[in-house]
């Protein structure tokens, strides 16, 4: 007779209570039932893969040891969190993914208790971890702050002020440094393991007291001595001195995949008496999934794709990406132009200046997560003659808007900025959204600001800049795929701050800022089916704006309506302001802005996205429609 198959551990845990009944030989295999449940989700909805299954016994393993979620875990980026939401309550939603309406592809305070922090933007997670240690040190309440965060994320500035500041936690504070790419501490093995849990146990912490007091009571220069001993000797064994530096006390390195060397580390940590804690893991991304461990980007991220070969569903083709165009027209500017020079911070492949990189390697620069040091490097080379391309996402680049402002407007130095992914972004929702730059950008005085209609409007716009050393400028292009119209032979030098007319009319003009352009025409088709002579401007720049042209079409139409991918204080903003200054409302024109809501949008299908917002085509004809209807109104009013 057959025996019954075991029910899976998987299918107990609902919650990490659950978790902290299973006995410590049992987490081997839980983790291995999380590692494809994980796998099995993501072949489903796509997303961040490879973070998350070289997490999956770091995972296990801190929400078996900590009391969470009052013990508070934050995930810095958020990108290894899927085992986490499996783990805590989410597993029946987790194939929901970063679909509309579902799970967020990053951990967001809304979703779960077990999300105390939400994430996107890397780095974080030390100084929100030190908040809610604080917090509870200050309320004699217990409950930790545990940050766990990856090398990558160490590479920016922040992590590091966070942890100068650490002292003020005591033992409320644990940083776990998730190391899966640098190569920063000795190889990771049995002896390194043992030295770690040997450093991190009560009683060598305890002699090490005993130890320190005795030093004390020594002359200085021998107290300073023997603390310099320490020091030395436990950096030359483990490493870490730069963190003992900062006020913590070192603890590895540790294999991230070997359970019995992390519980019991995590065990002393958690009720060590020491101050702040750094616990150096060592991972591997991509971890237990053969086509991942493979692939050299260790599917970081993924299409949906088939789990039993790895292979990534195809997208459906089409035109070349908006970042695919920018990439080869900044290489053939520097083919031309041997002062041309590109920075990225951490985002090769996503800005395609790893495409830039291999044609021109020594003017190519990846400085790493810290996009104020972008800025203010692309700065100092301006100043030097160089003529820089920064490329940075939309929302990344607000991490360095006081550099915009101090170092390069104030200055005016002519720094070319690259603002890839602008307006919303899809799957990765609000945290990703392109939503302010055009706002931000705008109001600084000698910055100009472009938005391409389209690949070829992005291909003039690229050596527009290339050839503005008047000062800085920007140029705005979204995430995906062109329109598909034809790229130009020659690139063609732009007039600054002069649109274009693209359809001519007489009684209502739309006028369009981005990639809007195409709906604005859509919508000029609908008007023009009912009788509504509709003419569509493509203004190209949100600064200098056109004011010659929108003057000509403000006293030649009826209702004018702007519309852009940006949020409020952008394009429409900048229009009504001219309007007001130069009294031209006063005749009853009906002026009408068209923008993103004043809200944060979740993730979801682009498409669905911008319908939400109103800025397709039926949208722009019912603003149209209202703003006559409102217009006939007051005029039969005014008869009455």
């Amino acid at each position: 007779m057959s025996e019954t198959p075991a029910t899976p551990l998987l299918d107990l845990v609902h919650l990490p209570e659950d978790l902290r009944q299973l006995e410590t030989r049992q987490l081997r295999q839980l983790a291995d039932e999380l590692r494809s449940e994980m796998i099995a989700a993501v072949g489903q909805t796509g997303g961040h893969l490879g973070s998350g299954l070289g997490v999956v016994e770091l995972t296990v393993a801190v929400h078996y040891v900590f009391d969470t979620p009052r013990d508070r875990l934050v995930w810095d980026v958020g990108h290894q969190a899927y085992p986490h939401k499996i783990l805590t309550g989410r597993r029946d939603r987790i194939r929901t993914l970063r679909q509309g309406g579902g799970l967020s592809g990053f951990t967001k305070r809304s979703e779960s208790e077990y999300d105390p922090f939400g994430a996107a933007h890397s780095s974080t997670s030390i100084s929100a971890a030190l908040g809610f240690a604080v917090a509870n040190k200050l309320a004699d309440r217990p409950g930790k702050g545990i940050a766990v965060i990856g090398d990558g994320a160490m590479s920016a500035g922040m992590a590091y002020e966070a942890m100068n500041n650490a002292k003020q936690a005591g033992n409320r504070l644990v940083v776990i440094l998730n190391d899966n790419d640098m190569s920063i501490a000795p190889p990771v093995g049995a002896l390194s393991s043992y030295l770690a849990r040997l450093v991190s146990s009560g009683r060598f912490l305890g002699l090490r007291e005993l130890a320190r007091r005795f030093a004390r009571k020594l002359p200085r220069p021998l107290h300073r001595a023997a603390h310099k001993a320490d020091e030395f000797a436990r950096g030359m064994a483990m490493g870490g001195t730069l963190f003992e530096e900062l006020g913590f006390y070192y603890v590895g390195p540790i294999d991230g995949h070997d359970l019995d060397a992390l519980v019991p580390v995590l065990h002393n940590v958690r009720d060590a008496a020491e101050g702040p804690c750094l616990v150096h893991v060592v991972t591997q991304k991509g971890k237990g999934y053969g086509p991942a461990e493979a692939a050299a980007d260790k599917y970081h991220g993924v299409q949906k794709f088939d789990v039993i070969t790895g292979e990534q569903k195809k997208s459906a083709g089409g035109p070349p990406s908006y970042t695919a165009v920018f990439a080869d027209a900044l290489i053939a500017e520097a083919r031309r132009d041997d002062t041309i020079c590109a920075i990225t911070a951490a985002m090769p492949s996503g800005t395609g200046l790893d495409r830039f990189e291999q044609a021109y390697p020594e003017r190519s620069f990846d400085v790493g997560i810290a996009e104020q040091h972008a800025v203010t490097f692309a700065a100092g080379l301006a100043a030097q003659g160089m003529r820089p391309f920064c490329a940075i996402y939309s929302t990344f680049l607000q991490r360095a808007f006081d550099q915009v402002v101090h170092d390069v407007a104030i200055q005016n130095l002519p720094v070319r900025f690259a603002i890839d992914r602008a307006g919303l972004v899809g799957a990765d929702g609000a945290t990703h959204a392109g939503s302010f730059d055009i706002t931000y950008l705008a109001t600084l005085p000698n910055l100009v600001v472009m938005a391409a209609a389209d690949e070829a409007e992005l291909v003039h716009m690229v050596h527009t800049a290339a050839c503005h050393d008047s000062g800085p400028i920007a140029f705005r292009y979204p995430r995906g795929n062109g329109v598909g119209v034809a790229l130009p032979d020659a690139p063609q030098r732009l007039e600054i701050g002069k649109g274009r007319i693209v359809k001519q009319g007489s009684k209502v003009a739309l006028l369009s800022l981005g990639t809007r352009l195409g709906e604005a025409l859509t919508a000029a088709e609908q008007l023009e089916a009912r009788g509504l002579s509709t003419t569509v401007a493509d203004l190209r720049f949100a600064k200098p704006l056109d004011s010659a042209l929108i003057r000509q079409l403000m006293a030649s139409h009826e209702v004018i309506v702007t519309v852009e991918e940006g949020s409020i204080g952008g394009l429409g903003a900048h229009v009504l302001t001219l309007a007001s200054d130069e009294g031209l409302t006063d005749a009853g024109l009906k002026i009408r802005t068209m923008r993103l809501p004043d809200q944060f949008q979740d993730h979801g299908a682009p498409d669905r996205q911008y319908d939400e917002a109103g800025l397709n085509a039926p949208q722009i004809v019912e603003t149209v429609l209202k703003a006559l209807r409102h217009n006939s109104a007051g005029v039969e009013e005014a008869r009455a």
